[in-house]
């Protein structure tokens, strides 16, 4: 668990990094962002650093930097340093270490982010259990509002996973790393009680949690009350993925329905989350992500939001 302490940030200097989750991983002609030209990446990134950013995590479903050339990765690290980044974490999705096909393929990939974490200068990188995309999640508007792969109710898998993270934390910690593990529906994850159970049998002291509660909020399904969720959770975090979601219920119907939004406008308040995570000792960055419309620019005005919550919790600039 994560000790109490002093924040090392203030409102203004608190890293805050905008997610490349509004960029796909496929380019306009149907090539690669993997192996696009520099200046199809500088063209992106001096995008989001356009709206403000100072932090970028690179979300490797737009770029594994882990898997790029050491000639290409000097490239990117090249245009991170002209538009003035900093990249405090990076974070790995739909990479399940324990999937049912990939999970040995997928671990070695994970161990690769380690590695590279700290060329980029990253402290934290987010792993998850996140699993891939079912057909039906890929046609629907919002992915969802379709059931996905559900991780089995299995001691030898949970021991396996347990074991997995274990290793990926001693090597983080031998690079001075630490590891966030994101929060996600129908895992080892997908429940507050569930994520608490993992991180304590992983029992590392590089390994926390992304308490990113987004992901199960926005759940076409009954949820735990957001606030009980993150008094659970949030003394584990190390790194924190922020978005929210508008939850209608109709109890007479049992219809559910959601949609993202801003976060100052959607159903967890995250005035009250972030005044909860200081008082636990939260000393981390955050990311700001958000599905649909204008992302980018829906993370540029969470991030701004964020940063008048901070303020209010009494951590104005120290000039």
């Amino acid at each position: 668990m994560q000790k109490q302490m002093s924040p090392s940030y203030d409102a203004e200097t608190w890293p805050i990094s905008a997610a490349m989750l509004p960029y796909p991983g496929v380019q306009p002609d149907g090539s690669s962002t993997q192996d696009a030209p520099a200046d199809a990446w500088y063209g992106v990134l001096n995008e989001v650093r356009s709206l403000g950013f100072t932090e970028v995590d690179p979300t490797d479903s737009w770029l594994r930097i882990a898997d790029l050339a050491p000639s290409r990765l000097d490239e990117f690290s090249d245009i991170v340093k002209r538009l003035g980044f900093t990249i405090p974490a990076i974070t790995t999705a739909r990479r399940s270490i324990i999937d049912p096909e990939f999970a040995d393929e997928n671990l070695a990939y994970s161990h690769r982010v380690l590695d590279v974490a700290p060329k980029v200068g990253a402290k934290v990188v987010s792993f998850g259990l996140l699993p891939r995309f079912m057909p039906a999640q890929l046609d629907a508007l919002w992915f969802w509002e379709q059931p996905g792969y559900s991780d089995p109710d299995d001691k030898a898998v949970w021991d396996l996973c347990v074991a997995r993270f274990r290793e990926l934390g001693d090597h983080a910690a031998s690079l001075g790393l630490e590891i966030a593990l994101e929060m996600y529906e129908d895992t080892y994850l997908g429940t507050a009680d569930d994520s608490v159970r993992l991180v304590t049998d992983i029992d590392h002291p590089a390994v926390g949690l992304n308490p990113d509660l987004g992901n199960l909020i926005r759940l076409h399904r009954p949820i735990e009350a957001w606030r009980s969720m993150f008094a659970k959770v949030v003394p584990y975090a190390k790194y924190w993925h922020v978005k929210n979601y508008f939850r209608m219920e109709d109890p007479a119907s049992g219809i559910i329905l959601t949609s993202p939004a801003p976060l100052e406008s959607g159903m967890m308040s995250y005035r009250l989350a972030v005044a909860d995570a200081l008082e636990a000792g939260f000393n981390g960055a955050f990311c700001v992500e958000h599905y649909g419309g204008d992302g980018l620019g829906v993370c540029a005005s969470n991030r701004d939001y964020l940063r008048s919550v901070l303020r209010r919790c009494g951590l104005g600039s120290r000039q």
